[in-house]
């Protein structure tokens, strides 16, 4: 098995067909389908259920694909570590859950250093992608948070696969609405005044999502809500249906995406400890020290 062979059984696994995966592949369906085969008599498992409707994915070939993508993500890793054309280029690298200030503190890092020739990369995602990209070095630094409900779960998560979690900061709990929202002026407001309007929740898309959220109030029942995983969908939302979200009131005046928001105390706290992960013992970067740093500066804000 090699690793061409792991990236066919990852396209296939994703495609509808095999046909679908071999046409985005630019080989053949008979080819594919005798990688494929020679992959499943070398480990003696079955990765794919045949039938006349097509194929389907087997319980050993859901194990498979889950530890085929860790591989494949590594070697994307080492490819690009120790094979890229931008070896001589600076790099740095963060992935966050949803936070503003965390974009703000990577582009002040950028700005302080200005490197002449650089490759930096944020990824701003899921509660367990960024443990994942910490722990695979995809990242050097991730940020995180968690509220009462999800501590425990989380800090767990986090020894487990080896990290370390350092808090910068214990948010109060706010909701943010679009600046013609009825209430935009309010100081204080609860959720019961908010029932009627939907909230907006970043949606995790996860077995454990209820565990590895990063807004406050998880275990809230509302009466209105809606998943959303893209930024500027969420934001278009809360303008158009008079909605709102739950945050922890830091909003970047000059972030040009969440211009029109405005940010109220929630009556009801559920208060959110946000903190950066770096794995454990692992030498921190001269970029990674001065961006935890530029967290900090918006502790008070």
């Amino acid at each position: 098995m090699n690793i061409s062979q792991m990236k066919y059984i990852l396209e296939v696994a994703g495609a509808s067909s095999i046909r679908e995966a071999a046409t985005k592949l630019f080989i053949s369906q008979p080819a594919l389908s005798a990688s494929i085969k020679e992959v499943e008599e070398e480990l003696g498992i079955l990765i794919f259920e045949r039938s006349n409707k097509g194929i389907s994915i087997t319980e050993e070939g859901r194990e498979f694909v889950t530890y085929a993508k860790k591989v494949i993500g590594q070697y994307a890793i080492l490819e690009d570590r120790y094979f890229s054309k931008d070896l001589d280029k600076e790099r740095f690298s963060v992935s966050t859950q949803h936070f503003n200030f965390s974009i703000k503190a990577f582009t002040n890092v950028l700005q302080k250093y200005d490197p002449e020739k650089f490759v930096f990369s944020i990824h701003e995602t899921k509660t367990r992608e960024v443990l994942e990209d910490v722990r695979s070095m995809k990242s050097e630094v991730g940020i995180i948070s968690f509220t009462s409900s999800n501590e425990a779960v989380l800090k767990k998560l986090i020894r487990e696969y080896g990290l370390i979690f350092t808090p910068l900061m214990v948010c109060e709990t706010y909701i943010y609405v679009w600046e013609d929202h009825e209430f935009a002026q309010r100081e204080e407001i609860s959720i019961e005044e908010l029932s009627d309007y939907p909230c907006v929740s970043f949606d995790q898309s996860d077995d454990t999502n209820f565990y590895l959220t990063e807004e406050a109030m998880a275990d809230y029942d509302f009466k209105k809500l809606i998943k959303s995983d893209d930024r500027a969908t969420t934001m278009e939302l809360i303008a158009d249906l008079h909605g709102y979200s739950i945050g922890s009131g830091m909003l970047s005046g000059d972030h040009v995406v969440l211009k029109g928001l405005v940010s109220i105390k929630l009556k009801e706290q559920d208060p959110l400890t946000i903190g950066y992960i770096l794995r454990d013992k692992e030498h921190i970067s001269s970029y990674g020290k001065q961006y935890i740093d530029e967290i900090l500066k918006f502790k008070e804000i």
